[in-house]
């Protein structure tokens, strides 16, 4: 079976954000299952493909609304109101639906899509009608646009996040009830699309890399908890204003806290022990020198790709019940609290009294219930008569 993954970002080899390692985990195990994957896609501009033998490359765009100019910005909005597309998709357009179908052509005979995502397959959607489809819903895009819009700081942001609340959800029905079967990466997520049947969908279970984590003996600490992330990603920024200003005041002024990512401007602490360490050469080093680290998701939808990589690494965690969507199995040092003051006391007997344990027993769990699922999808998308889309 040959399938074509239409993503709004091709691989690259960095897995540099969550969005980037769940889509390698995917393509991996439709791999494994005996698939041929192309992906189809943009790069980010100065990256490569890091398959360029099975990939179609559409060109090369930064679609991050944090660094784009002022000009950028309201041509985007300008051209999603006028398109009638959403904000997100309409990023996109910078080809033609004749180059894409062109592109399509290119990557030769396939026997269904992959669509990875709503950002892509919104911005281009008649085109991918013509074959039978799987939808991999990362998120619940039009929950998460409500949540943004509830936490707006603008009336500005406030109406545009609306927006593209009710054009989401219009566009993610019409994408699951065309698809041939559904992937989410939470649970809940299925019953949120409206496709809770078995028949219908199945949770992906992630990993962030084909091996689990070596361990590499005793760790060197050099902070009570560590956190990362890209802030300026609005789930995750509500994540942060919730730890800064709940959590954080009930710690002691002596724990150390800090936080590496690209920081929104109006982020700032009081607690003396909060450090902002901006852009670090080593994600996975920089968790790995803390006593304990926060899981402090409170809003989106979807799998939390921190969550997962920290029980691979077997670290102590503390974590909200929101950070475990799409998670089964949790480590015996991971705390669940939802509670500020119960996160702060938590965090810091974590810190006091280090647990380490085996993470590899997750990623097997993990890799094994993916496998499961990726093949009932492709039997469902099999079932499909092959001579009504020749």
């Amino acid at each position: 079976m040959h399938l074509l993954f239409v993503t709004s970002i091709v691989p690259d080899g960095a897995l540099a954000s969550g969005y980037e390692i769940a889509n390698a985990a995917i393509i991996a195990a439709l791999r494994r299952a005996g698939a041929r994957v192309t992906v189809i896609g943009f790069t980010w501009p100065g990256k490569a493909a890091a398959d360029p033998d099975n990939t179609v490359v559409l060109g090369a765009i930064d679609v991050r609304t944090e660094s784009a100019s002022a000009p950028r910005k309201l041509a985007w909005v300008g051209k999603a109101m006028l398109s009638g597309l959403t904000f997100a998709s309409v990023k996109l357009r910078a080809v033609s639906a004749r180059d894409v179908k062109t592109a399509i052509q290119q990557a030769g005979p396939f026997d269904g899509y992959v669509l990875n995502s709503v950002q892509f397959a919104g911005a281009f959607e008649k085109l991918f009608e013509d074959r039978p489809s799987i939808f991999v819903a990362h998120n619940v895009e039009h929950l998460s646009a409500r949540e943004n819009a509830a936490a707006a700081g603008s009336l500005f942001q406030r109406l545009l996040f609306r927006r593209e609340a009710r054009l989401l959800e219009v566009v993610e029905q019409r994408l699951c009830r065309r698809a041939r079967f559904v992937f989410t990466l939470a649970g809940e997520d299925r019953a949120a699309l409206g496709v809770a049947s078995d028949d219908r969908s199945a949770v992906l279970p992630l990993v962030t890399g084909a091996k689990a984590p070596a361990h590499k003996g005793p760790r060197r600490i050099d902070c009570d908890a560590a956190l990362i992330g890209t802030w300026t990603w609005q789930p995750n920024r509500i994540g942060l204003d919730w730890f800064l200003g709940k959590v954080v005041p009930h710690l002691r002024p002596d724990f150390r806290v800090r936080i590496a990512g690209h920081m929104p401007s109006g982020i700032t602490s009081t607690h003396p022990g909060v450090e902002f360490v901006g852009r670090v050469p080593d994600a996975r080093a920089f968790v790995c020198g803390a006593a304990v680290i926060p899981l402090i998701s409170t809003a989106g939808s979807g799998v939390q790709l921190k969550t997962i990589e920290t029980f691979e690494l077997g670290l102590p965690s503390v974590a909200t019940s929101r950070s475990l969507r799409g998670i089964d199995h949790r480590p015996g040092n991971c705390v669940v609290t939802d509670d500020p003051a119960n996160f702060a006391r938590a965090l810091e007997a974590a810190a006091a009294n280090v647990r380490d344990v085996d993470g590899s027993a997750f990623h097997r769990q993990q890799v094994t219930a993916l496998d499961v699922a990726i093949r009932l999808g492709l039997e469902k998308l099999g079932t499909v008569r092959r001579e009504v889309f020749a």
